[in-house]
């Protein structure tokens, strides 16, 4: 009897575990292809529009979305996800021309919409997928030119070869006249292309390597949360307008609007902070903010800004996937 209540509850604390799996969703709004790094480990085998990975089991990971088309960048962000949900990003152009991560929705997986037709859907790995090598292909291009003077008389033949699979064309000009004489010129052309790529899909990459990246908080080597924080200058203007209002919901409204579109210092978060009065608004825009911080390595310096204990160990307790 003992033994079937143990099997009964580890039965029970096994499904209640698997309850609080999450899934994340990533599409662009323009159709640009992109591949999903979540804690530095590569997740999808080839650049895609849309991608569910699901059986995510940590609190919050640090997302990067890296596009087919290198020109476009990359972005990096730190999300949170609430336990047994469905939670969806698009990526997009904001009002600056710069792609960011814009969350879209959140729902619980048991009411989650069953993937899309061009969805990919895949399994959290902490393995990344494998390179495929792909054989080496062979192409000869070979025109010969036939000319005889005296005469018009032109012979052109061409033959193109891919892979051992060859292909001729020959074409002949002439206006009737006889004579002359002849000669000829052949000449051969031969490039090596190798394409690489992982999983079952492949695809070329003639691109040059990434630039370096730009480091815009020197002296800073820690984890980063979103791709460009705020210039100075942006940020006084903001901080003013929210210092405009005279009642603490106007300002956490316009604050909670300028975080959702940007990327804040956690100096600068700080600052915000302290244009509000009450503990409990100091910490919900802490809360807000973090996954809209460039240098989240630093985020323990807002706790200056609080005056209980209380607020510090919620916020830290937020932070560590504790408490949402």
């Amino acid at each position: 009897m003992k033994k079937l209540l143990l099997l009964l509850i580890a039965f029970v604390v096994i499904k209640s575990m698997n309850a609080q799996l999450s899934n994340f969703i990533f599409f662009s709004e323009g159709g640009e292809k992109f591949s999903i790094v979540l804690n530095g480990i590569m997740q999808n085998a080839s650049p895609e529009t849309n991608i569910k990975i699901t059986d995510l089991n940590a609190p919050n990971y640090t997302v990067r979305a890296i596009f087919e088309d290198k020109t476009l960048g990359q972005l990096q962000k730190q999300i949170m996800l609430n336990p047994g949900t469905e939670t969806t990003y698009t990526l997009k152009l904001n009002n600056k021309g710069e792609y960011v991560f814009r969350f879209r929705s959140e729902v619980p997986i048991a009411q989650s919409a069953p993937p899309a037709p061009q969805q990919a859907t895949i399994v959290y790995t902490t393995i990344a997928p494998a390179a495929v090598v792909v054989p080496v292909a062979n192409v000869t291009y070979t025109e010969t030119t036939t000319t005889t003077t005296g005469g018009t008389n032109e012979n052109v033949s061409m033959g193109l070869n891919i892979g051992g699979v060859g292909l001729n064309v020959n074409m002949n000009i002439n206006d009737g006249n006889m004579g002359g004489t002849s000669s000829s010129t052949t000449t051969t052309y031969s490039t090596t292309t190798t394409t690489t790529g992982t999983g079952t899909n492949v695809y070329v990459d003639n691109t040059p390597p990434p630039t370096q990246v730009v480091v815009y908080l020197p002296g800073y080597s820690g984890p980063i949360g979103c791709p460009q924080p705020m210039d100075q200058n942006s940020f006084f203007s903001v901080k003013q307008s929210i210092a405009s209002k005279t009642f603490e919901d106007s300002k956490l409204t316009i604050a909670k609007q300028v975080i959702n579109s940007n990327c804040l210092l956690s100096s600068q978060v700080k600052e915000i902070m302290l244009l509000f009065t009450f503990e409990d608004t100091r910490l919900e825009l802490a809360k807000y903010a973090y996954g809209h911080t460039y240098d989240i390595g630093n985020y323990y310096q807002l706790n200056d800004a609080f005056t209980f204990e209380s607020s510090i160990d919620e916020l830290n307790a937020y932070i560590n996937g504790g408490g949402f």
